[in-house]
């Protein structure tokens, strides 16, 4: 009997081509430091304590016009690679320009504010690097995952308007993102939080009212952006009560919102599906809608 097999090598360059196709027209550049001089609070110079932001363009004839800065989770104490890289990649499938941040981590030794100042300064360089990237600078989100989407709710309840008198062009712009997107994310730091994000980001013993600080649920005004807050019924990480206590607050403030509560997807889920993401989660579709409706994808 005589068997027709498929040479394995095939198979993974028909893998290859598959990629190729999908990514040939996304850029991935090199990381930037947001401080050229060094960050402010900066207890070294080694790379953990260089703040990082890496631009992923979209084909420049699928372009939106607007911008993505990813902030991965990883609880503060590290940052998870499929949270960035490959939410980037996604969102440049359809048109949206990413930065994936590089944030200072508890883990060597940071604190609050350093990630919010981070992610604060995150925002002002996309703006006021709009015109070299070809972004509208009124079009700027925020999207993070777990500790990085406590990050991203850190930043949408606590921005300001730049310093219009700073030397540096960057402090002049406003830190405020025109929307947040909130993956399974650690909002509070009372009773339903994750503790190693809490210890990372503020210590054992931070004071309570640093705790209530930053426990965003109960920063948000009228002035805060649109969200697009998505979490699980089986996640066992971080409890989906925080992206509920976060949806409620926004409602009470009459700001707009999507929220999505799936019963599978265990924490950290990301897309579900590695590149080129043939049958991501649920969450991506849903939030992809959402995004049309704010104006930043066609």
């Amino acid at each position: 009997m005589k068997l027709n097999i498929r040479p394995v090598y095939l198979t993974a360059a028909s893998t290859l081509l598959l990629l190729s196709l999908t990514f040939s027209r996304a850029e991935m550049q090199k990381p930037v430091p947001l401080w050229p001089d060094g960050a402010p609070g900066a207890l070294g110079s080694s790379a953990s304590d260089i703040p990082t932001l890496t631009p992923y363009l979209p084909d420049g004839t699928n372009s939106s016009g607007a911008a993505m800065v990813i902030c991965p989770g990883g609880g503060y104490g590290a940052l998870a690679p499929h949270e960035g890289n490959d939410y980037a990649l996604w969102l440049n499938q359809h048109g949206v320009t990413c930065f994936v941040l590089k944030y200072r981590l508890g883990s060597n030794g940071y604190r609050h504010p350093a990630m919010l100042n981070d992610a604060a300064r995150a925002v002002r360089w996309v703006r006021a690097h709009a015109d070299e990237f070809k972004v509208d600078a009124r079009r700027v989100g925020i999207m993070g995952s777990s500790a990085g989407g406590h990050l991203a709710s850190t930043l949408v309840t606590h921005f300001d308007s730049g310093n219009a008198s700073a030397k540096d062009p960057v402090e002049r712009q406003s830190s405020r993102p025109d929307l947040g997107i909130l993956c399974y994310a650690v909002i509070s730091l009372g009773e339903f939080t994750h503790q190693g994000s809490k210890n990372n980001l503020l210590g054992k013993t931070p004071a309570p009212e640093l705790v209530k600080l930053l426990s965003n649920e109960l920063q948000v005004t009228t002035n805060t952006p649109p969200c697009f807050l998505w979490s699980t019924f089986e996640d066992q990480a971080v409890p989906l009560e925080n992206t509920l206590l976060f949806a409620e607050a926004l409602r009470k403030n009459r700001v707009p919102f999507d929220l999505h509560i799936y019963q599978q997807g265990r924490h950290g889920i990301g897309l579900k599906a590695k590149p080129p993401f043939a049958n991501p989660h649920p969450w991506a579709g849903d939030c992809l809608f959402w995004l049309k409706v704010q104006g930043f994808v066609r």
